[in-house]
């Protein structure tokens, strides 16, 4: 009886470490199994890695591929140990957009650019041709429109020049402006308005001309009418608008740098768009050589606004001597048209402006508008 139970006994124990065998192998086998599948995971991911990468460097442009970073950071640690550990490499997936960020926006420029030099060195004695000018200054868009590509200009700004004749000139005036407009950072635009023909030059109404031609290239608020002849000799003469209607060439050389009467508004001058429309623009009537800038001073100051000028050391300009243009002779009429300003300038003016546009060119360093103005009245018969 007693030989019976111990042999029931060890039989239990034999089944019982039977299944404790069989146990242990089941684990071992699921662990072997799941350690197999984590290294072909492995090596599958580790290939694709690096074919990502190789199809993203030979197609650089918008490819689309992810790129996979593998953590190797850990103090001596290689490829190879992590295989022999298992341990599953986690890919760094750099995330896809289609979405470029958007530019940083622009400082405004500032009120005294620190690019500015002072006084300038002006000569007219070395020759000049357009090819040079075009070499000193390749920032210049077609059209001789520039904007600064660092800040943000406050005006918009269009020079305006009177012209015919006078190509020589024209080469001398942007030579040195270009260069000054630039390092002032401003938002400009160079047009020369040409009178075609030979009949009576008249400035006034070919700057009138200009102001409606540039606001049809662009939104300019801000409008300076220079002679082509005159030139600054300090870059701080900044040419943008001010609060009231501004005169730059307060100092040339043919008057002995000074300002030769208190009303004198010729040469440089300076207008915003609201200025120039409460002033109904300029004359249009003033044919020939002279009145027509004092009858614009005249218009300024009738329309309750005052003549703002640089310092007279800042305001200098040399002007290239010449003779007085053919069929730009003194208007002998001018006394007597300024002298009548305040009835004249509502229904003489930008308001009442006629003329035909015969061609806009774009040339490298400005714009060329060539226009028909038409014939001076005649003059009446003396007595």
């Amino acid at each position: 009886m007693t030989r019976l139970m111990l042999g029931r006994t060890l039989e239990r124990i034999c089944k019982g470490v039977m299944l404790l065998c069989l146990l242990h192998f089941l684990i071992m086998m699921i662990l072997y199994f799941d350690v197999y599948s984590q290294r072909f995971d492995l090596f599958s991911r580790f290939n694709n890695g690096r074919n990502g990468s190789r199809n993203n460097g030979s197609g650089a442009a918008g490819s689309g591929h992810h790129f996979y970073y593998y953590n190797l950071s850990r103090p001596n640690a290689t490829l190879a140990s992590y295989l022999a550990t298992g341990e599953q490499l986690v890919p760094s997936v750099q995330p896809e957009t289609n979405q470029t960020p958007s530019p940083k926006p622009l400082p405004p420029c500032p009120e005294n650019p620190p690019s500015l030099v002072g006084r300038l060195l002006i000569e007219f004695s070395s020759q000049m041709t357009m090819e040079r000018v075009q070499k000193e200054n390749p920032n210049v868009t077609e059209g001789g429109r520039y904007t600064p590509h660092d800040c943000r200009p406050r005006w918009k700004v269009a020079i305006i020049i009177p012209f015919r004749h006078r190509e020589n000139h024209l080469k001398y005036w942007l030579h040195y402006l270009h260069p000054i407009l630039r390092r002032q950072k401003i938002d400009y635009g160079i047009y020369i308005i040409n009178q075609l023909g030979e009949d009576t030059f008249n400035r006034a109404k070919l700057l009138n001309v200009g102001y409606t031609e540039a606001l049809k290239e662009a939104e300019y608020d801000c409008f300076i009418f220079s002679d082509v002849d005159l030139i600054p000799m300090d870059d701080r003469n900044l040419y943008h608008c001010y609060d009231q209607p501004r005169h730059f060439a307060i100092a040339m050389d043919k008057f002995g740098f000074r300002l030769p009467y208190a009303g004198y508004f010729g040469g440089v001058s300076g207008l915003s768009k609201k200025q120039f429309l409460k002033i109904n623009g300029f004359p249009n009537e003033y044919w020939g050589w002279g009145g027509e800038d004092d009858d614009i001073y005249n218009r300024i100051t009738l329309s309750g606004m005052k003549v703002s000028r640089p310092d007279i050391r800042i305001g200098r300009y040399r002007m290239i001597k010449h003779e007085r243009d053919k069929h730009n002779e003194a208007n002998p009429q001018r006394f007597n048209k300024i002298q009548n300003t305040k009835n004249t300038m509502k229904k003489d003016g930008i308001s009442f402006l006629t003329y035909r546009l015969v061609q806009v060119k774009r040339h490298p360093l400005y714009t060329n508008i060539s226009v028909e103005i038409g014939k001076p009245p005649p003059r009446p018969v003396k007595g």
